[in-house]
Formats: C-alpha cells, structure tokens, sequence
C-alpha cells in the first residue's frame, strides 16, 4: 500500500526530518496545531497498530519519548500529548501507523473529550474476561 507517509519516507514528497533508523521516519508534521509537533511514522507501511511488528512498535515509542525530551527542552510546553489513532473511527486520517508528539500549552485550543460512561465493576470484570492475550 502506498501512503503520503510512504512517499514522504521515500523522498517523493518534501518533508522537514527530525529522526530516521531502521523502523520508523520522524518528521514535522506539515499542520503543525502547536510549535513542536512531529510525527512518528513506521518505515513499513503497516495501516495500524494491530498490524504491525514489534520491533516498529518499540522504535515508534522509543523514537517518540526522544523526541518528546527534544521538544520539551526546545520549546518548553506546558504539557504533551503523543496520540496514536486506529482506523477513522478512531480519528486515524492517514492509513499509515504513525503518532503525534504534540507540545501542549494552557488554552491552546487542542480538544480531546469523549463521554464517560462508569458500568460498574460487574461489567468492568466481564469486559476484561472477554480480551484474551496471546
């Protein structure tokens, strides 16, 4: 599958590089929300986290604290959010496993809010009953 990011990560599109190994291309993103942001793409063109190896997952957090430790000391943000979204149900926008470190500051505008439901511990235990690890 060819994606932006794959075509980024080739070199057919520009891109403004931060980081590069073996498994992942970091990169800023080019709709920066706030000073700082970045984007951490596996090189193997994986559409999601379920789908991916470990090793590209390991890099991919291992990449983004590093990068999140740069952007702190760079740009001093009040916070961080490193986001990482599945499919467009879950707000992924680009089919290609990535995440964002995003420098957050006090009343910068960024919203993430979704409605809390509290079930109780009963349907909270039947729920973790039903996910089985490998």
């Amino acid at each position: 599958m060819t994606t932006v990011f794959s075509r980024i990560i080739r070199g057919e599109i520009p891109s403004i590089k931060v980081y590069e190994d073996d498994y992942v291309y970091a990169f800023m993103d080019a709709g920066q929300v706030n000073p700082g942001h970045v984007l951490v793409a596996t090189r193997k063109p994986y559409e999601t986290l379920m789908d991916a190896d470990e090793d590209s997952l390991c890099a991919m957090m291992r990449t983004a604290a590093r990068i999140a430790r740069a952007v702190q000391a760079a740009f001093q943000p009040d916070g961080m959010t490193i986001l990482q979204a599945n499919k467009p149900a879950g707000w992924q926008t680009v089919p290609h496993l990535h995440l964002h470190v995003l420098p957050r500051y006090e009343g910068d505008g960024v919203g993430l809010i979704w409605p809390r439901k509290e079930p109780g511990l009963d349907v909270l235990r039947s729920y973790a009953n039903r996910i089985k690890l490998p």
